[in-house]
């Protein structure tokens, strides 16, 4: 029987069958075999956590650990953790005390015992209006103590912390810098390799462009050195009869009689300053003006009245009823002797 006839024939067929069956057992056990594979896995790892859990809850119940564990880094190999970024603190407290310049000389003498110094003082010494205002800069890694020690002062009615996290903009600083470090030293080479006048004076340019963006970066980082190495605390010391605006107008009769009062007063006093300010005035001029006057009376008196106009003299009346004559009287006609 030929080879063809025998692969054809029954025992060709249960040949075929038992290979196709040996086949799917072997898929099926190696498929078997590899979840076994990723079971064990799963398991290995979560043993590997298990202790680990342990742990924490051995230190929950008998202390905290020895040391903590560092944080992971990210893909830019920049450290993470908390006491490595670039964060800025920015403090405002307000603190009522009973003497606002002793309290003052307090925070600046604990400021500058912290490494600090004052950046800004603004006080009022009136009694009735007692205020301080200081501007503090103080390191950052007692920021939290010089704050508290301020609070304890006096009577700390207002308080405000403000963060800001600049890590990401420093290192991106950090790696622009040394970005541009390389531009400048590329372009000075370039520049001691020229030969003509144009590109002597072409890379000169460049090299002067690159060097200022350069130092403007370089100033940006130092701001940001500087922000992130001392934080700033705006204290405010109020006296113990200091109102602020958050408390609101006092109202009440004896308010309102206060305050007439005082206004009364102010507006006297604006009186007297200015009669103060008129009286030079009105005795330089004033008085010779007086005198001047009271001369030209006593001259005017010496003289007399003045002459009027003659007097009418009454002439004889005419017939009632009638004008009056206007010529003098007749003259009666004499007769002369026979």
């Amino acid at each position: 029987m030929s080879e063809r006839h025998r692969n054809h024939g029954p025992s060709g067929r249960v040949r075929r069958r038992r290979g196709v069956l040996l086949a799917v057992l072997g898929l099926a056990a190696v498929l078997v075999t590899a979840g076994c594979g990723a079971d064990g896995g799963n398991s290995a790892s979560d043993s590997g956590r298990a202790p680990a859990a342990g742990g924490a809850a051995d230190a929950g119940a008998g202390g905290a650990p020895e040391k903590a564990a560092p944080a992971a880094t990210g893909s830019g190999g920049a450290d993470l953790r908390v006491d490595q970024r670039s964060i800025i603190y920015t403090g405002t407290m307000q603190v009522r005390v009973e003497d606002v310049d002793r309290a003052a000389r307090e925070a600046t003498d604990r400021v500058r015992a912290a490494g600090g110094f004052v950046g800004g003082d603004q006080r009022s010494s009136e009694s009735s209006d007692a205020r301080a205002e200081l501007t503090l800069r103080v390191p950052a890694d007692r920021f939290t103590t010089v704050i508290d020690q301020l609070a304890g002062l006096g009577k700390q009615e207002r308080r405000e912390i403000h963060t800001q996290d600049v890590t990401e903009e420093t290192v991106d600083l950090d790696a622009r810098i040394a970005t541009q470090r390389a531009r400048v030293d590329s372009a000075r080479k370039l520049l001691a390799r020229a030969t003509t006048i144009n590109e002597l004076v072409s890379l000169e340019n460049e090299v002067g462009r690159r060097e200022a963006d350069l130092a403007s970066l370089e100033a940006k980082k130092r701001r940001l050195s500087d922000l992130t190495a001392l934080s700033t605390i705006t204290v405010t010391f109020l006296g113990p009869d200091q109102t602020t605006a958050d408390e609101g107008p006092e109202l009440g009769f004896l308010v309102g009689l206060k305050g007439g009062w005082d206004v009364f007063v102010t507006t006297f006093f604006v009186l007297l300053t200015v009669l103060g300010a008129l009286l030079p005035f009105a005795l330089v001029i004033g008085v010779p003006v007086v005198l001047l006057v009271r001369r030209a009376r006593r001259r005017r008196a010496r003289r007399g009245p003045p002459a009027g106009p003659a007097p009418m003299v009454p002439g004889p009346a005419g017939p009632v009823g009638g004008p009056a004559p206007s010529g003098p009287p007749p003259v009666p006609a004499t007769r002369s002797a026979p």
